[in-house]
């Protein structure tokens, strides 16, 4: 065997390790009843506030904030591999429900809550890491006062497809005490 064929056994053969780290979510929970969605978001996006425990476990990012409207990008890595060697639907799944809802929290008031009704989730081609960076935008169609629709896709850097979804959340008015 010559040295480059020994390097790709080396590198195929490594022990792969992920560590991350959060704070207790029932903090956030505290936080997230005292301001709107989009004034919350704004503020993680900032640095001010810790990321939700989810956003460090898939490993996406806050890119843009605004009322009923959120992007997040995201790059593929091995530890969201399925066994066919490429990132699990679900990842998928879960970067579009959450640009959908985080557009519905950003549009809602403070105090209210939400909830996800209903997902639908078109998956058009194999995210891998030859995909580079992704952006999932995700955007309110209809605000309402018991329920919201909000779409999302999820594209490459020259805006080729690779998922697109729809949803139905249900809205919490806020309380008064």
């Amino acid at each position: 065997m010559n040295q480059q064929t020994d390097r790709r056994e080396e590198i195929l053969n490594a022990t792969r390790t992920r560590t991350f780290t959060w704070e207790d979510p029932h903090k956030l929970f505290g936080i997230a009843r005292t301001m709107s969605g989009l004034e919350l978001m704004r503020k993680m996006m900032g640095g001010e506030i810790r990321l939700p425990p989810i956003m460090e476990l898939v490993d996406f990012r806050l890119r843009r904030v605004d009322p009923g409207e959120v992007d997040f990008v995201f790059m593929p890595q091995e530890f969201h591999f399925s066994p066919i060697g490429t990132v699990h639907g679900g990842i998928a799944c879960t970067l579009l429900d959450s640009a959908m809802s985080c557009g519905v929290y950003a549009a809602i008031p403070a105090g209210a809550a939400f909830t996800t009704l209903q997902l639908n989730v078109n998956l058009i081609r194999p995210i891998t890491l030859e995909s580079g960076e992704l952006r999932c935008e995700g955007k309110v169609a209809h605000l309402g006062a018991r329920t919201a629709t909000a779409e999302a896709r999820l594209v490459d850097s020259g805006g080729r497809l690779y998922a697109h979804s729809s949803t139905t959340c249900m809205i919490f008015p806020a309380t008064s005490k």
